[in-house]
């Protein structure tokens, strides 16, 4: 793993009115792993393999058991998002998504195993 940090970190604003932090690059080698953690404990990993990344762990299981829902997300401008969101913080996401006009296409943990 190489974390470059940058300080100070470059802010951007991808919409008006939201500010975006870019604090740095990691980089990891196939089959590394990091862990975010939330201010209250709940965590979510992203994972390196040799064709790509796992982005997120497996939103019917590892996710969901820490209170997380993923929901694929659609912008204005057509752009598709995976978002995973707290579920002790929806009515934050839901006004987030209503002051962004964007549109969830699917909650993807809710999706039946074929």
């Amino acid at each position: 793993m190489k974390l470059s940090q940058k300080s100070p970190p470059r802010i951007f604003e991808p919409a008006p009115g939201i500010a975006i932090s870019d604090c740095g690059d990691l980089e990891l080698c196939p089959d590394e792993q990091v862990t975010m953690v939330t201010k209250t404990g709940k965590r979510m990993d992203v994972a390196a393999k040799d064709f790509g990344f796992y982005a997120t762990p497996s939103v019917n299981g590892r996710l969901k058991n820490e209170g997380f829902k993923t929901a694929l997300v659609r912008s204005t401008r057509g752009q598709v998002y995976v978002m995973v969101v707290d579920r002790d913080r929806m009515c934050a996401f839901e006004l987030y998504c209503a002051a962004e006009n964007q549109t969830v296409l699917e909650w993807l943990d809710e999706r039946p195993l074929d």
